[in-house]
């Protein structure tokens, strides 16, 4: 289970054990005031931490899982300290994307160059976190063949994340039946079917939604993915955060390989929103890339960050 953590209570949390329970991930997406004013209820963070203990103390496996974003990016380290002194044995960490109410809020996104201190932050962790018995589960989304991939990910097989799996390895049921290869994927594109007219299994196997990435998706890469070294084994990454900025899958910038290629050439990549969000469920808006030179002063600061020298000291 998947939750927020209001109202979970000591009974509840009982309940949940006896009825087999096994494991409830809590969302904490950063300190107090940044987690209460992302959810717009004052008290959800002190709530959320409370339901960790509270499940910890009823015998259930307690983890967390974390969006970073614009608000939360350099908040990692007290994140993951509370997290751990809560009794969690794993913490997720992936990406905010611009769909539903992040999409009506483009300062909640990341601009990809803000890679180059979200990834070196999640690695410092990752002694802490083996010293602390936690494991760093990092997400679909987050960074893809950067200097940290195999600290990261060194557990996956082949050491490093592969293509989107939607598909293949994931399925998402929707709460009318709607099948989707993946929970996350808006549902105008990508539903492929019902459960209520049609067998699981037939949607799984015939509709042509979910089969986007059983065929050869190397067509489909367009912009700097499409020339990418990685190209052949990445595909662009997590298929929702791409369709999620542009509409369509075959280009992601929120990538850490590519931030230190294009910081190599003294560039970087920003996102500017030029659609707003429908107002469906599942929408998102529609972003384009604006490839600039970094600004006079702030390229040095981010190639020492790369160097390891400072603390990241660009602005918002």
């Amino acid at each position: 289970m998947v939750t927020g953590g209001r109202g979970f209570t000591p009974e509840r949390a009982r309940a949940a054990k006896e009825a087999g329970l096994m494991s409830v991930s809590v969302s904490i997406d950063g300190m107090a005031p940044t987690h209460d004013a992302l959810r717009g209820w004052r008290g959800s963070h002190a709530a959320a931490m409370a339901s960790m203990r509270t499940l910890a103390d009823a015998g259930v496996q307690v983890s967390a899982n974390t969006q970073i974003g614009r608000r939360n990016r350099r908040e990692v380290e007290g994140i993951f300290e509370a997290i751990a002194g809560a009794g969690g044995h794993s913490w997720q960490v992936q990406l905010t994307v611009p769909a539903g109410r992040a999409g009506d809020d483009p300062q909640t996104i990341l601009e990809p160059y803000h890679l180059l201190e979200v990834m070196p932050a999640i690695a410092r962790l990752k002694k802490q976190a083996e010293a602390a018995d936690v494991r760093i589960w990092p997400g679909n989304n987050l960074g893809y063949f950067g200097p940290y991939e195999a600290l990261l990910r060194g557990a996956l097989p082949g050491g490093h994340r592969g293509s989107c799996g939607a598909g293949r390895f994931a399925l998402g049921i929707e709460s009318d039946g709607g099948i989707k290869a993946c929970p996350s994927l808006p549902s105008g594109a990508y539903v492929g079917g019902n459960v209520r007219q049609n067998r699981l299994r037939d949607i799984w196997e015939r509709a042509e939604p979910l089969r986007f990435t059983r065929g050869d998706r190397r067509p489909e890469l367009w912009g700097y993915c499409a020339g990418c070294y990685y190209a052949d084994d990445c595909l662009a990454g997590c298929s929702w955060t791409a369709h999620s900025l542009f509409g369509r899958r075959g280009n992601n910038p929120l990538c850490h390989h590519r931030a230190l290629e294009l910081l190599r050439r003294g560039h970087r990549e920003r996102l500017e929103r030029v659609a707003a969000p429908s107002g469906e469920p599942f929408d998102h808006g529609r972003f384009e890339i604006v490839e600039e030179s970094w600004p006079v002063g702030e390229l040095e600061r981010a190639l020492a960050v790369v160097d390891g020298r400072e603390r990241w000291l660009l602005g918002e």
